[in-house]
């Protein structure tokens, strides 16, 4: 099979029908030297997502915002408030407490982009589904894995 309709199935199938077609022209894979299995995908010199061995994709925020163009893949991410962004930003995970909005489509051990104002700020893993953060007052909702800090923090913080 086709490398990039293979990844294309397993987007879709992970996110959502659909969810593939704002995957980037121009990507390239690298391959297992022992298996030839893909290992990671690329956009440029980017690293995009890396394929796991359950059959998973370990996705970049900034894979997660490219993702974000689509609506359906909008139902497998988390919303966060103003008190816990500085901390998420820096790989500190979410509290059910402060999570604002979540898609349906999270289960527990689910890769989760975690929004805030509709920039993904990080990714991680679901500890708990989307039904259980909306209704638990406390407890780890999403730990994180990768994050960016916001590059207009960074500037203001030379100042």
């Amino acid at each position: 099979m086709d490398s990039t309709l293979k990844i294309k199935h397993t987007m879709d199938a992970l996110f959502g029908t659909g969810v593939s077609r704002c995957l980037p022209k121009n990507v390239r894979f690298s391959y297992s030297k022992k298996t030839g299995r893909i290992q990671h995908v690329y956009q440029g010199e980017t690293l995009l997502c890396t394929l796991r061995i359950d059959g998973g994709l370990a996705i970049t925020p900034r894979f997660a915002q490219m993702l974000l163009k689509s609506r359906k893949f909008r139902e497998n991410c988390v919303e966060v408030d103003d008190d816990s962004k500085p901390f998420v930003e820096n790989g500190s995970s979410v509290f059910c407490k402060h999570v604002k909005w979540c898609g349906k489509n999270i289960l527990i051990g689910s890769d989760v982009p975690v929004l805030y104002k509709n920039k993904v700020i990080a990714v991680g893993k679901a500890i708990v589904s989307s039904r259980m953060m909306g209704s638990l007052g406390r407890g780890v909702a999403v730990k994180i894995r990768d994050s960016l800090k916001s590059p207009d923090e960074e500037s203001s913080d030379r100042k």
